[in-house]
């Protein structure tokens, strides 16, 4: 039988329950490692996921803790880099001996640290991990401890694929960071866009950090796509966005998979961000239990909106820390059994996985740039608007 239940915002005060008392023989507190990209490529997401975990150790504390004791988040930073981020939770399991793990930001440095986390049986709950191969392997090659929180990269594009099939388009063009996550999502979209009918006129790759995109660019204008599908993060989408303008590139869509969807984006393209289309994981409007509480709570800590990034940290602090709840104990194996079980609904979203970790419940929606507004546009049960098609030159905005 599937354990049931709601978490949200008032997890902290429903789910782990009043504080126990304290004396001078108290244990100290529950120690939860971690790295993160506070520097680097990814650091702007790797920040928003760590204010997720602040305020998720912040709200449970003042309901007075978990099991008795508080909760402490050991962080450091990766640098946006895989071999660095091996080598922190090396450290945390080894040196500090932190009690748990929780994942870090990004695909490549949550699969590289997965063999880590594995080879000391702790559980990583990964809330900004999407490539479905680190959770999808051989039987020989099976990880046990892993959890994914958010849907996979294979489904980052569906929604813009979807919408320009919709609308007769027939032609895309793809293009991917050289790293596991990108080149996930752009390979999903190949593969939904002939699902679809659509031809895929053009798909290639680029290195991580790259910032130059003319010849690639180029090249796609000589293809003369309907849509544009950039599997991004996010300088590279502001990169690619500003020299689309300068080139003149002009597909009926463009759309993107992490970058898009920040304020960010806007504040730095202005009205070039119009009619952009962005994936997105979350959003502070969707109709999930606590999630305009978390929204405005997280506003008034970090004196501004959070972002998929932040919410999906939250979520898998929220979930780990409920797992534990449930389970008396902070044991991996007890610990595992109950996330393999769990179904539930945080601010984030659903939360249900399957034998391998693998997320099978959460789902997107895709964003578009209007007016200077984010607002949801796919799918269009949770649409707020019907999305502004097709995208007008860049001289016309």
């Amino acid at each position: 039988m599937r354990l049931r239940g709601l978490v949200a915002l008032v997890w902290a005060a429903a789910v782990f329950g009043a504080s126990l008392p304290v004396d001078a023989q108290a244990p100290g507190p529950i120690r939860i490692g971690a790295s993160l990209s506070l520097t680097g490529t990814y650091a702007k997401l790797g920040n928003y996921q760590h204010e997720g975990y602040k305020l998720c150790a912040k709200q449970v504390n003042d309901k007075g803790g978990l099991l008795g004791r508080k909760v402490e988040f050991v962080v450091y930073d990766d640098q946006s880099t895989p071999a660095t981020g091996v080598r922190l939770y090396e450290k945390l399991i080894t040196e500090d001996k932190v009690d748990a793990v929780v994942g870090p930001y990004s695909s490549p440095i949550t699969e590289a640290v997965a063999n880590v986390t594995e080879k000391y049986k702790k559980v990583m709950v990964t809330p900004l991990a999407a490539t479905t191969s680190i959770f999808k392997r051989p039987p020989d090659k099976k990880r046990h401890y892993i959890f994914m929180v958010i849907s996979p990269a294979e489904v980052y594009l569906e929604g813009l694929i979807d919408m320009a099939a919709k609308r007769g388009l027939k032609t895309v063009a793809i293009v991917n960071e050289d790293t596991l996550f990108s080149k996930a999502a752009a390979s999903g979209a190949a593969d939904l866009a002939k699902k679809k009918g659509m031809q895929v006129v053009f798909q290639e790759g680029y290195p991580k950090g790259n910032q130059d995109f003319s010849a690639l660019l180029t090249k796609i204008r000589a293809a003369n796509p309907d849509v544009l599908a950039a599997s991004t993060y996010f300088d590279d989408a502001v990169a690619i966005t500003r020299q689309m303008k300068e080139l003149n590139l002009n597909p009926k869509m463009y759309g993107i998979t992490v970058g898009g969807d920040l304020p960010e984006f806007y504040d730095l393209l202005k009205q070039n961000a119009e009619y952009i289309y962005g994936a997105t994981q979350w959003e502070a409007t969707l109709p999930y239990p606590g999630n305009k509480e978390f929204a405005e709570a997280y506003t008034k800590e970090f004196g501004r909106e959070p972002v998929y990034h932040s919410a999906a940290g939250y979520a898998g602090c929220v979930i780990y820390l409920d797992a534990v709840k449930r389970a008396g104990t902070l044991d991996a194996d007890r610990v595992r059994e109950v996330l393999l079980r769990l179904e539930t609904k945080t601010a984030f979203g659903d939360f249900n996985v399957d034998q391998d970790g693998f997320q099978v419940a959460h789902k997107m929606v895709m964003t578009q740039w209007q007016g200077g507004k984010k607002v949801i546009v796919w799918p269009d049960d949770l649409a707020q608007a019907k999305p502004r098609f097709p995208m007008p030159a860049w001289n016309q905005r």
